[in-house]
């Protein structure tokens, strides 16, 4: 699964589903997160494999013997979504797309990218994971033939077997022609070539997850009347889908809104600015007290921006401290403030901000701070048009 960055995703923290990570090295070069339902799925499959499934297709073995391979087994399917959404990240460097992260948690993976610029290069990135998941279900069931009927290697065979199929049912569901699905980014990828029309085909492809997202609910809630606990699995992979879908399609709505949009059209300006060097009292009382901003630009002995920093942020320093800490202590540095000039398109820009990021843009014309753009200001934005468009406030 791919995940793109959006323009109006929040900035403050973690996005979606995935709070609970922890950094877990690099795959290809990217950084690997891994939430906390990951290892649990690993021990669940591992118990599976191992208590119930091993032993019913060769008996006769060691508790540990069907211990350890069940929990290979586990570790075998991880390794296949780590490759699957390796395979993403790869073809997306390739095809000059900035690759944030890669996630893997219970329901599968997800892969934080940029967006590419091509129906084309979209095409291949999305197609790139389901593709080694067919490469890695025939190597298995391969291999599986091989152990099972040359070297007559039950249990690893069998491992392999399931493995194998596993990987085939990886591809063929996330092939399913609907975000956030790799399916959906293929038939996002159709359509925008087709039409040349990129949100609309972001629209299509998010309505498509909907509906996608509403049966598999449909479909585990009749599963788990009839007793099968896999249709609780459904039904949260269906809530997940529809959710993300929907979050997709209102997303693309939301970039056509903005899209043309000039920066200088929607900053703030003029813009309250104060000494870096001044404490965080001095700078309390005779800049953030006297301003209706918010967020603050704080400029060096050159006159030209250091950093920014929040009201609130200089709130919650320490009252003792106050008189004695400088506000470029506490202020964000400009290394992690994006600036633009005051021509440039809004989404361009905001395409631009990475995860984690504070929506806060300071606008430069020529080296001089003109103007800041922040969530607020956008938010405003947005109100407008949806006013203007009949589309209403409630749709976000």
């Amino acid at each position: 699964m791919s995940e793109f960055r959006s323009p109006t995703q929040g900035r403050g923290g973690e996005r979606g589903p995935f709070r609970s990570v922890v950094p877990f090295g690099r795959v290809f070069g990217v950084p690997l997160r891994l939430h906390w339902s990951a290892p649990l799925l690993v021990v669940v499959l591992g118990l599976s494999l191992g208590a119930g499934t091993l032993p019913g297709w060769a008996p006769g073995r060691s508790h540990a013997t069907y211990t350890l391979a069940g929990i290979a087994g586990a570790l075998l399917l991880l390794a296949s979504l780590l490759l699957h959404e390796g395979a993403h990240a790869v073809v997306a460097r390739r095809a000059g797309v900035e690759v944030q992260d890669m996630t893997v948690w219970a329901l599968g993976g997800a892969t934080l990218m940029g967006r590419a610029d091509r129906p084309r290069a979209a095409f291949k990135i999305a197609f790139a994971g389901p593709l080694t998941s067919l490469l890695l279900g025939g190597l298995g069931l391969g291999a599986a033939v091989g152990l099972l009927r040359g070297a007559h290697w039950t249990v690893p065979g069998d491992v392999l077997l399931r493995c194998g199929w596993a990987n085939l049912l990886l591809a063929g569901f996330n092939l399913l022609p609907a975000a956030p699905l790799d399916g959906g980014r293929v038939l996002q990828a159709a359509v925008w070539w087709r039409t040349g029309d990129r949100s609309r085909a972001e629209r299509a492809a998010g309505r498509a997850g909907q509906l996608a997202g509403a049966l598999l609910i449909g479909i585990g809630v009749l599963v788990l009347l009839r007793g099968g606990l896999a249709g609780l699995w459904l039904m949260l992979l269906g809530f997940f889908i529809t959710a993300t879908a929907w979050a997709e399609a209102q997303q693309a709505t939301v970039r056509t809104l903005l899209h043309g949009v000039r920066l200088s059209q929607v900053m703030s300006s003029p813009v309250a600015t104060g000494p870096d060097w001044l404490t965080v009292d001095r700078f309390l009382e005779d800049v953030a007290l006297t301003s209706h901003h918010t967020h603050l630009p704080v400029l060096g002995l050159e006159g030209r921006p250091t950093g920014v920093v929040s009201v609130r942020r200089l709130a919650q320093a320490p009252s003792a401290a106050r008189s004695v800490t400088r506000v470029s202590q506490v202020a964000q540095p400009i290394e992690h403030t994006p600036l633009a000039g005051p021509e440039e398109d809004l989404a361009d820009v905001l395409q631009r901000l990475t995860p984690g990021m504070p929506m806060r843009i300071l606008v430069m014309d020529g080296g001089r701070l003109v103007g800041i753009v922040t969530a607020h200001d956008v938010s405003r934005l947005l109100q407008q048009r949806l006013t203007v468009t009949g589309r209403g406030s409630g749709a976000f």
